[in-house]
């Protein structure tokens, strides 16, 4: 008996946490980001209006539409793919936010039905 009430009582505080998200405040402006490319890490940058998303990294540039579904949903699909692959759209989640960056998951917008659907997570941080 006093397992279960233990057990209800700590479940009852743990489902009261909320991960902040102020999706709003990270809709448009210039972020930087690192990756890891042929295992050396880089950082890229992108700056995000309404509508498109300029992205600059390791010497190039590349843009894409970006069309929101909610406040903290949205996604993007390249402007000028070069090959199939980058025809496919991206749904990018921002999971939590602090004052000055966010965390975000992202993945194929169209699942392929003969593969397992990979989901990637990554960091953003607000420099303007």
């Amino acid at each position: 008996m006093r397992f279960v009430l233990l057990l209800f009582i700590v479940l009852c505080f743990t489902s009261c946490y909320n991960v902040e998200r102020n999706c709003n405040d990270f809709k448009t402006g210039t972020f930087k980001f690192t990756y890891v490319l042929d295992s050396i890490e880089k950082t890229g940058t992108f700056i995000r209006t309404k509508d498109l998303n300029i992205d600059f990294y390791d010497n190039k540039v590349d843009s894409a539409s970006v069309r929101w579904i909610n406040d903290c949903e949205f996604i993007l699909k390249k402007l000028n793919p070069k090959n199939r692959s980058e025809e496919k759209a991206i749904h990018m989640k921002i999971l939590s936010t602090t004052d000055s960056s966010y965390t975000f998951e992202y993945k194929l917008a169209a699942k392929d039905s003969y593969q397992k659907q990979r989901v990637e997570k990554g960091s953003a941080i607000k420099i303007k």
